[in-house]
């Protein structure tokens, strides 16, 4: 069994080694020398040899008649061959000798047509490199001579069109590579002019704000002068005709797409005659006009505008920073307006002249900002000035300012707003001003009546001060106004003050109604603060006399009736009828009787302290005996007291009825109450009849002095009413009617109705303290006895009465 096996694995190797390849038989042969029987392998293989070999030997025996055939054939072709080689080589040398001139020929021609071909060849390339090197050349000049926009266009052509056609040369290699460094070139230098601009309206920005705010304030004369025509933009001559800013040799006209144009550019024209120059004729734009052509044909319009709007801005913020003594002088506030109008002028200029460098947008951020920086910085400077001649200057350049930025378009409402705002300032400046004006001329017053001498002094007077006094018109030469000179000085400066707001209120664009109001309420201002604090003063310092107090009293009374006047002077210069229903009526009349009132008191206060120093001469001898017989003598302190009264009294004749008639009755109370504020003095423990004899003939002294009238008006004997309380309360204890008192009290009619319980009580307690010493050194004598005795039951009484009160 296992060598039928083994016979068949033979077989197969066998078929295996016949059918594959030589590369892949060392497996098959591995596999029979793996096994045991590679002895009988080996005599099937040569039995499969010798097999292989009878079938060739077959084949060959069987086609071997045929080769022999085909050999012979082959060597009587050989011999034809030979033959045939003979005459093929004897024909080519014929051939040759035959085309040896030919060939001569040919290449000749050859030649020709090659040399024909190279000079074509170069005319052609000549032709596409000459206008490469002719524009280079020119590009070379336009560069040395600083035209480098033209150069950058004829960089463009050289490069899109010229360089291509000319093909692949080391020139136009070299040329290729300066193109960029060119570029760059024509960038940069354009770049370092535009800074070079920006420098130059940096430095020029203050003589181009002159100039325009110069147009403005004469365009500002023109109109008042020609009221009838309207005022076109400041700083714009309305729409020239379309125009065209061209650079020589290389700029594009507006049909070909230029980025410009000069319409409605804001630039005067040069051939205007009396006119203010322009911005374009301080300033050269063609730097910023030529970098913006040159960035926009590089591709780079947006990289220009950013670099050209971030430093506008920084000098936007420079300029708009003031000096930090800008407000000391008007010059430092026009250096300022005068920057920042050159500013927005060439901004304007750039805006109308160029299509997309800057836009409205742009400009009307840039004075949103400068606008509130403007009003801060303003409002910081102003709040530091005391002039009111400053601020007025201010006021004034400040509308200038506002006039020439409105007649570019700009909105200037806020400016205008803080001009009303600063007409505060300016009113509190004034006040300040006028205060001193009025303390001036106080202090300068000799609160005497005016002496007038003649007509025309008569007259100056008249036109100073609106008097009205027919009487005093008909008085001979020489007489006297009844006012010092304080009321002339005060009447004109309160016009002068008025002028001063209505100067202020000019050119604000505010209705007459709205500058009516706004003096009425500067005036009102002045004179309920400062005149009034002025009056104030002057009345209450020092040697302040009552002749002064009186002369106030009545420069106050002729300032009052002055006020009337006065509105109707504001209703003058402001065209607004006095009886319009929002107009604003002057306190002037309140001020002056608030004047009058405090001289007034100021005279009753002043009579009362006069009197107190009269009364602190006085020297009663409070223990004095009864007199004997008759009436004592009047004090000397009195009689000096009562001369003084008459003395001034007699001053109040100019003075208003009621005024001096208050006075009078103030005094004489006064003196009435001191002389029962003596005797009631706590300190003053003891009183005597006789003191209280004393006491009552200086009583019907200043009786005696009130029945003559010291101030007419008085009505019978009111002036006496002032003395009655002390009066009854003598009578009383002179006449030791204490019956009628004690049985009438209380009744309407009684005879000593003003007489107090308890000031009768105090003062007899006192007459008491007297009786008992006057019994101890009188050795308890009976009258005094029976006089204690009765002032004690007296005391008792009265006890009683005050009680059952």
């Amino acid at each position: 069994m296992a060598s039928v096996e083994a016979a068949a694995e033979h077989e197969r190797i066998l078929r295996e080694i016949e059918s594959t390849d030589t590369n892949c038989i060392g497996p098959t042969l591995r596999s029979v020398y793996d096994g045991q029987e590679h002895g009988l392998f080996m005599e099937k293989l040569d039995a499969r040899i010798r097999n292989h070999d009878r079938e060739i030997e077959k084949m060959c025996n069987h086609h071997f008649q045929g080769f022999v055939d085909s050999i012979t054939e082959l060597l009587k072709v050989r011999g034809e061959a030979l033959k045939l080689k003979s005459q093929v080589t004897e024909t080519n040398r014929h051939l040759q000798e035959d085309g040896k001139q030919l060939m001569t020929s040919m290449e000749e021609l050859q030649q020709c047509r090659v040399q024909q071909r190279n000079i074509a060849s170069t005319i052609d390339k000549l032709t596409h490199c000459l206008p490469v090197l002719e524009m280079y050349s020119r590009l070379q000049e336009q560069m040395r001579d600083k035209r480098y926009y033209p150069a950058l266009r004829t960089l463009e052509q050289l490069e899109r069109t010229c360089l291509p056609r000319a093909g692949q040369y080391r020139f136009c290699s070299i040329m290729t590579q300066n193109i960029p460094k060119l570029r760059s070139q024509i960038r940069d230098t354009a770049m370092a002019q535009l800074r070079d601009f920006l420098e130059s309206i940096r430095k020029h920005s203050d003589k181009i704000g002159e100039t325009a705010m110069r147009q403005a304030q004469l365009q500002r004369s023109l109109d008042s002068s020609v009221p009838a025509h309207p005022r076109p933009l400041l700083g714009r001559r309305g729409r020239r005709g379309p125009s065209v800013t061209t650079e020589t040799e290389g700029a594009v006209t507006q049909n070909g797409g230029s980025p410009f144009s000069e319409q409605d550019s804001g630039i005067l024209d040069e051939d205007e005659e009396d006119e203010v120059p322009g911005a374009q004729e301080l300033v050269d734009f063609s730097p910023v006009y030529r970098c913006f052509h040159i960035y926009t044909v590089l591709g780079l319009h947006d990289e220009f505008e950013n670099y050209y709007r971030k430093q506008r801005r920084k000098q936007a913020r420079l300029v708009l920073q003031p000096h930090s003594n800008m407000h000391e002088t008007l010059e430092g506030y026009r250096r300022y307006f005068n920057q920042i109008v050159g500013f927005f002028v060439v901004e304007d200029h750039v805006l109308h002249t160029t299509q997309g460098l800057v836009n409205r947008a742009y400009v009307e951020e840039l004075w949103e900002l400068a606008l509130s920086k403007i009003t801060a910085a303003l409002r910081t400077h102003s709040s530091y000035c005391d002039d009111p001649d400053l601020v007025l200057d201010l006021k004034n350049l400040i509308v200038i300012f506002a006039d020439t930025l409105q007649g570019y378009g700009f909105p200037v409402s806020q400016l205008f707003d803080m001009l009303l705002e600063m007409r505060e300032q300016y009113s509190e400046i004034l006040l300040k001003r006028w205060n001193i004006t009025f303390r001036q001329a106080l202090d300068q017053d000799n609160f005497s009546p005016i002496p007038v001498s003649t007509e025309e002094e008569f007259r100056h007077y008249a036109s100073l001060f609106p008097l009205h006094d027919p009487e005093l018109e008909k008085m001979p030469f020489p007489k006297k106004l009844p006012f010092s000179e304080f009321v002339p000085k005060v009447y004109c400066q309160l016009k002068e003050f008025i002028y001063a707001c209505l100067k202020y209120s000019e050119d604000l664009h505010l209705s007459s109604t709205e500058v009516d109001d706004m003096i009425r309420k500067s005036t009102n201002l002045l004179l309920t603060r400062t005149l009034s604090h002025c009056l104030q003063y002057g009345i209450k310092k020092k040697n302040v006399g009552l002749a002064e107090l009186v002369q106030v009293i009545i420069n106050s009374t002729h300032l009052e009736h002055s006020c009337g006047f006065l509105e109707e002077f504001i209703s003058n210069i402001t065209n607004v009828p006095l009886d319009t229903v929002s107009a604003t009526r002057l306190y002037g009349p309140s001020t002056f009787k608030d004047a009058s009132h405090a001289a007034e008191a100021e005279i009753y206060a002043s009579l009362n302290a006069k009197i107190d120093q009269f009364l602190q001469l006085a020297d009663y001898d409070w223990l004095a005996p009864a007199p004997g017989g008759g009436a004592s003598e009047v004090s000397d302190y009195l009689i000096d007291l009562i001369a003084f009264l008459r003395s001034t009294f007699s001053v109040f004749t100019n003075l208003p009825g009621k005024v001096a008639q208050t006075a009078c009755m103030s005094a004489c109370k006064h003196i009435s109450t001191s002389l029962l504020q003596l005797l009631l003095d706590p300190e003053l423990r003891q009183v005597s009849l006789g003191a209280l004899h004393q006491l009552h003939s200086d009583v019907k002294e200043c009786e005696s002095f009130a029945r003559a009238g010291p101030v007419a008006g008085f009505q019978g004997d009111t002036l006496l009413l002032a003395f009655s309380d002390l009066r009854q309360l003598l009578d009383l204890f002179t006449q030791w009617d204490w019956s009628t008192y004690l049985a009438d009290y209380g009744k309407p009619g009684c005879k000593y109705l003003r007489v107090n319980p308890h000031t009768a009580l105090t003062l007899l307690e006192k007459m008491r303290e007297t009786g008992k010493k006057n019994m101890i050194l009188a050795q308890l004598r009976k009258t005094d006895r029976d006089r204690q005795k009765l002032i004690d039951t007296v005391i008792k009484q009265l006890r009683n009465l005050i009680s059952q009160q």
